[in-house]
């Protein structure tokens, strides 16, 4: 497993590896059910609002809080490229919500005999938090992200 954060003007940038006993359609399709994202995000419901089939154009919303005291993440995906004959797949989200700015990419790789590796590129920001803030943003962003895709790969 690797893992690493970078910081940039106003925004984190986090990159994470994950191998998995997973073949990489297996590993690609727990990772890119977007509903099921919310079974391992705290406080946090998501909604695909385009028809399927899903791939680029694909639009979901993560609503996370409780009450009134809630944000919608909402993310547009904007590349599709799933795994196929030993070629990697690759998504690419970008966030198009008021509150939460960036993007994300999910590439999932055919290992060398079983398996696959996961890459988890994201570049996160909060619209409207001081810099002052990029540190403990990278170092939540980093702990959640690589909770939810431990918690995505182990779960059917």
């Amino acid at each position: 497993m690797a893992l690493s954060c970078a910081y940039d003007p106003g925004v984190v940038l986090i990159h994470l590896c994950r191998d998995t006993p997973l073949s990489a359609d297996e590993a690609w399709r727990r990772l890119t059910v977007w509903e099921r994202h919310a079974d391992v995000v705290p406080l946090t419901r998501i909604q695909v609002v385009t028809e399927p089939p899903r791939g680029a154009g694909t639009v979901f919303v993560a609503r996370t809080g409780v009450g009134p005291v809630a944000f919608d993440d909402r993310m547009e995906v904007v590349v599709w490229q799933a795994p196929r004959d030993g070629a990697p797949g690759l998504c690419r989200l970008v966030k198009r919500g008021r509150v939460v700015l960036g993007w994300a990419e999910i590439e999932v790789r055919p290992a060398a005999g079983d398996g696959s590796q996961v890459v988890w590129r994201e570049e996160a920001g909060v619209r409207g938090l001081p810099r002052a803030f990029d540190p403990l943003l990278g170092r939540a962003t980093r702990w959640m992200f690589g909770r939810v895709v431990d918690r995505l790969l182990s779960r059917p």
